[in-house]
């Protein structure tokens, strides 16, 4: 129809050309139906946009109503799920930024004193960012140089070596500036000394009480061949003494022998060190039997064995011994003791030995098994210790229960040895609790 409207005022006025009232009227059909076809077809493609959006805004809803949860949980989902977006998006923006911050610090080492020199506004910037760096990447440091910093003390001793008779004598005179240990704010102070690694021949100084400048002008003498010494390092080590436990370390000074010049005597001054902190070492098992006859009043206790044993001696051996000792009230009643076994770690007994005791007093009997490593010369040393009783802790009050509620039979335990100060202290204790 456009095209015919379009064509046939053009034939008229062909046929027609005085008529002036057509040839006038023609263009306005002509200029109407050229501006039709644009508003129709902009109207067209808005509403098939809006039909589109309504479409699918039709589709998104059936789809959401199909999901069987309620509106606030979707709506509770959607808002997680941003969450977790916009956290992702700050991590990864966060670590650009410090990948940036580092390569700036690094160019900064490299070209620090340039970049000073030249940009004086930008100077105490790339300081506080290098301060920061150092403060972050070495608290575990600081931590131990401000432990190191602690003031222990100092020691004062003496050295003499006699080629003649190869002996070292050793002299402990004093100590100064103690750290104090007890919470009085002084300390019970001694010093032991021994030369690395052989920790069989020890000396003890006597304990000074409540003070932090103790005076001992105590000497120890170790008879070492001179080819002997390189090898060794002398150890002086103070202790706080403690009556119910272990005994603190203060500090210590350690002096490799081959560092010291022994063709004159030496007298000096030393600070302190912090001591290493060793693990516990194993100092074996003892096997032992207990048995009780309630109508005669007789406690049996068999020395069966014992196994992997400290080494005490140069070779690699020891010579255990086995000693019994009965307490009360921290006051010995009886002791006995069993053979000596020769260059043996694991040694095999089977030594029974019976003591007399009234039901009565059973609760109040303490037995203290101790097993020490025989020595020719000089004073034997004791490689472990433990005691049984009602008043034991862990094995040795269970064994000691087991045995009071099977009479007349021998129940056998094996016990872990402790160290003899430890036990010591544990029996001092509940001696104090009297």
């Amino acid at each position: 129809m456009k095209f015919n409207l379009f064509r046939q005022p053009q034939a008229v006025a062909g046929a027609e050309p005085t008529s002036a009232t057509t040839v006038a009227m023609a263009p306005s059909p002509v200029s109407i139906s050229t501006s039709a076809p644009d508003t129709s077809g902009s109207n067209n493609t808005e509403i098939s946009k809006n039909d589109m959006f309504e479409e699918i805004k039709s589709k998104f809803l059936n789809e959401i109503d199909k999901i069987p949860l309620p509106p606030w949980a979707l709506i509770a989902i959607a808002v997680v799920a941003a969450l977790l977006v916009l956290t992702c998006c700050f991590c990864i923006i966060k670590k650009c930024c410090c990948k940036k911050k580092k390569n700036k610090k690094g160019k900064k080492g490299k070209d620090g004193f340039n970049m000073k020199n030249m940009q004086g506004g930008e100077k105490h910037q790339d300081d506080d960012d290098e301060e920061e760096g150092e403060t972050g990447m070495t608290e575990e440091e600081k931590e131990e140089e401000e432990k190191e910093q602690e003031k222990l003390g100092k020691l004062q001793y003496s050295i003499d070596y006699d080629f003649e008779n190869t002996k070292l004598t050793v002299g402990i005179l004093q100590a100064a500036d103690l750290m104090s240990m007890d919470s009085g704010g002084t300390s019970d102070p001694y010093v032991r000394v021994l030369l690395f690694p052989d920790k069989k021949k020890k000396f003890d100084t006597k304990v000074h009480k409540k003070t932090l400048n103790p005076v001992f002008n105590e000497t120890f003498v170790f008879k070492v061949p001179y080819e002997e010494l390189g090898g060794k390092t002398l150890m002086m080590s103070v202790y706080d003494y403690d009556r119910f436990s272990k005994h603190d370390v203060i500090g210590e000074v350690k002096l490799p022998m081959n560092t010291i010049d022994l063709g004159r005597p030496i007298e000096e001054w030393r600070d302190l060190e912090s001591a290493d902190q060793e693990e516990p070492e194993k100092l074996g098992d003892i096997c032992i039997s207990l048995r009780y006859v309630p109508t005669a009043g007789k406690l049996t206790v068999c020395i069966l064995e014992a196994k992997n044993l400290k080494k005490m001696d140069a070779c690699g051996l020891s010579d255990p011994y086995v000693k019994i000792q009965l307490l009360q009230g921290g006051k010995r009643l009886k002791k006995k003791k069993t053979t000596v076994k020769k260059n043996t770690l694991n040694p095999y007994y089977n030594e029974s030995f019976s003591f007399e005791i009234p039901l009565e007093q059973m609760q109040k009997i303490l037995v203290v098994i101790t097993v020490f490593d025989y020595d020719k010369i000089g004073k034997n040393d004791a490689i472990g210790k433990i005691f049984v009783g009602s008043k034991a802790t862990g094995l040795g009050l269970k064994h000691w229960s087991d045995m009071l509620a099977n009479p007349r039979r021998p129940i056998a335990q094996w016990h872990p040895l402790q160290p003899e100060e430890d036990i010591d202290g544990q029996l001092a204790a509940l001696a104090a609790k009297k």
